[in-house]
């Protein structure tokens, strides 16, 4: 009987990993583009550099936020892809549409600033991470049910990696409500999310995400 193709596409996790890098340094790349130098013709002295400057700090906000998520989805997909001991085609499609909202992060953040008080700014970001979690999660469970992780690999790391992207939305969802009283509270509490996961693996290394 023949093999059907379907049960033959996309079952490196080797290429599917180097695929992911590729997409992860071009967006993480695209960000900072957004960051440009003040206009020489607008600079009379060191006063005006610092006014030009003070006023990019938002947007550097911004980049740096970005770049933290970027880089805290990067490690939580290569944990998972590090777990795995196949793909397979339903679950590099499951991949791609991660990493169309990897490739949609400096679209958002380029919106959230120049519109960083602005709650429908705040809220397209927020949806572009809750995709990124979404599809990490929908991901991971996959891989599970279908059998596609290493054999002998604990429940417990198994469920510690879902837990660990549920925490995570829910603060984010929960942040992004503070912006009822503030766009600008919001973001700080996004940065501060951010922050300690980019730490809390130093501390809590079975709960890598």
């Amino acid at each position: 009987m023949p093999t059907s193709y379907n049960r033959l596409a996309g079952r490196s996790v080797e290429r599917l990993a180097a695929l992911s890098d590729g997409i992860f340094g071009v967006g993480m790349t695209l960000l900072v583009l957004d960051l440009h130098t003040p206009l020489r013709e607008a600079i009379q002295g060191e006063d005006d550099l610092a006014r030009a400057l003070a006023a990019l700090l938002p947007q550097f906000v911004m980049y740096l936020m970005s770049f933290l998520t970027l880089g805290i989805f990067w490690v939580g997909q290569q944990t998972q892809l590090d777990h795995l001991d196949r793909s397979d085609r339903h679950f590099t499609w499951i991949t791609f549409g991660f990493l169309l909202a990897v490739t949609l992060m400096p679209f958002s953040t380029r919106l959230l600033a120049e519109f960083s008080a602005s709650r429908v700014a705040l809220i397209v970001y927020w949806l572009n991470i809750a995709v990124l979690g979404g599809m990490l999660y929908a991901g991971w469970k996959y891989a599970n049910r279908f059998g596609l992780v290493k054999a002998g690999l604990p429940q417990e790391v198994a469920a510690a990696v879902c837990w660990r992207i549920v925490i995570a939305q829910s603060i984010y969802a929960a942040g992004v409500l503070l912006c009822v009283v503030s766009t600008r509270l919001s973001i700080g509490c996004i940065v501060l999310v951010q922050l300690y996961y980019a730490i809390a693996p130093r501390f809590r290394p079975m709960a890598r995400a």
